[in-house]
C-alpha cells in the first residue's frame, strides 16, 4: 500500500523499518519540526526524520498539520492508508478521513486501559503484570477509535520504563504489518471501546520524580522503575539532587521516620518509607555517571540516621 507514515520519536522508528520491509511503498514521513538541543542550539533531527532521510523519502513537518496548506499537501500524495504512531499533533476530521483506509494508530497499551501520552510509564509505575499495544483505527477522540488488533507483553519483576518501551516498539511494529495485510485483504475486524479501566495515561512532568517517603517502599521502587530512564526519580541528599535507578523492597520496618537512612552496608543503603525499607542499588548525583551503590559509598559517606528528602 501507499502510506503516509505519521510519527515523531524513537518508539516510531520500529514500525516504519517493518512497513518497507514488508513490501510497502511509505512516499511521505510527517514528523515534529526540528528542534534545537544543547548549549549550542544546534537543530535536531526527530528519529522518524533521520530514518526517513536514511531511505530517501521526503519528509514534511509541519508546524500545525491542520492547516489548510498542509491538508491540500498531503492529499497531494494520493495514499491508500495513514499510520500514525506518536505524532505529537493532533489530526483533524479532514486528515482522518483523507485515505481509502483512514489513518491507522499503534497505541502502547492494551486499549482502552491507558489511553494518553505516557501509558509505557504508567504501567510500570501501576504494577501492571502485563501491557501490551494495539492497532486501531483513529477517529477525533483520544485514543478512542475501534480497536483492530492487539498484542499482549508481559513484564519482568524488574521491567523499567525504558525496557518496556523496547519491547512495545517492537511488538507493535510487526503487529502494525499484521494490521495493515488484514486491512487490505478485507479480514480486518472492528471492535468498539468501552470506557477506560484506568486513569487517563497523563503525560509526565519532571517534578513527578520527586520522591515522598511517606509513600510505601513497593510504591517507590516502581516509581524509580517507571520513570527510569526519563524524568528519574529522585530525592535531595546533602543539599545534592540524588537521582534513583534501582532499588530493592525490603519488607522489614524502623521506627525511624520515613526518608531516614536506617542501615548502610557494602552493596546499598536502606531508607525507611512510610510501610517497608527501600535498598538503594544504584544512584547518581550531579556532575557524576551513574553508579552503583558500592562505587558511590566507597567515595562518599551516608551515615546511619542521616534524612532523603
Amino acid at each position: 500500500m501507499r502510506i503516509i507514515f505519521m510519527g515523531t520519536p524513537d518508539f516510531s522508528v520500529g514500525t516504519f523499518e517493518a512497513l518497507i520491509a514488508a513490501g510497502h511503498d511509505i512516499v511521505l514521513a510527517v514528523t515534529q519540526p526540528d528542534k534545537p538541543k544543547g548549549r549550542g542550539g544546534k537543530m535536531q533531527y526527530s528519529p522518524v526524520k533521520e530514518k526517513a532521510l536514511e531511505y530517501g523519502i521526503p519528509v514534511f513537518q509541519p508546524k500545525k498539520v491542520r492547516e489548510a496548506e498542509c491538508i491540500d499537501k498531503l492529499r497531494a500524495y494520493e495514499a491508500d492508508i495513514m499510520v500514525v504512531i506518536a505524532f505529537g499533533q493532533i489530526l483533524p476530521k479532514e486528515i482522518l478521513e483523507m485515505t481509502r483506509f483512514g489513518c491507522v494508530n499503534v497505541h502502547a497499551s492494551l486499549l482502552p486501559k491507558y489511553r494518553g501520552a505516557a501509558p509505557i510509564q504508567w504501567a510500570v509505575i501501576n504494577g501492571e503484570r502485563v501491557s501490551g499495544v494495539t492497532t486501531m483505527q483513529m477517529d477525533e477522540g483520544l485514543d478512542t477509535g475501534d480497536m483492530i488488533m492487539k498484542a499482549e507483553v508481559e513484564l519482568d519483576e524488574k521491567e523499567t520504563g525504558g525496557s518496556l518501551f523496547d519491547k512495545l516498539s517492537e511488538a507493535g511494529a510487526s503487529l502494525c504489518v499484521e494490521t495493515l495485510r488484514a486491512i487490505e485483504e478485507g479480514t480486518a475486524a472492528f471492535e468498539k471501546q468501552g470506557e477506560a479501566t484506568t486513569e487517563y495515561a497523563r503525560m509526565l512532568h519532571k517534578d513527578m520524580g520527586s520522591i515522598d517517603w511517606k509513600n510505601d517502599a513497593q510504591t517507590i521502587e516502581r516509581l524509580i522503575r517507571g520513570l527510569n530512564p526519563w524524568p528519574s526519580a529522585y530525592t535531595k541528599w546533602d543539599g545534592k539532587v540524588m537521582k534513583l535507578w534501582e532499588a530493592d523492597v525490603v519488607p522489614q520496618n524502623s521506627k525511624a521516620a520515613p526518608g531516614t537512612v536506617v542501615s548502610v552496608e557494602k552493596d546499598g543503603f536502606c531508607v525507611q518509607t512510610g510501610d517497608g525499607l527501600l535498598k538503594v542499588r544504584s544512584l547518581q548525583i550531579p556532575g557524576k555517571k551513574r553508579m552503583e551503590a558500592d562505587a558511590f559509598l566507597r567515595g562518599y559517606k551516608i551515615e546511619e540516621g542521616c534524612g532523603l528528602g
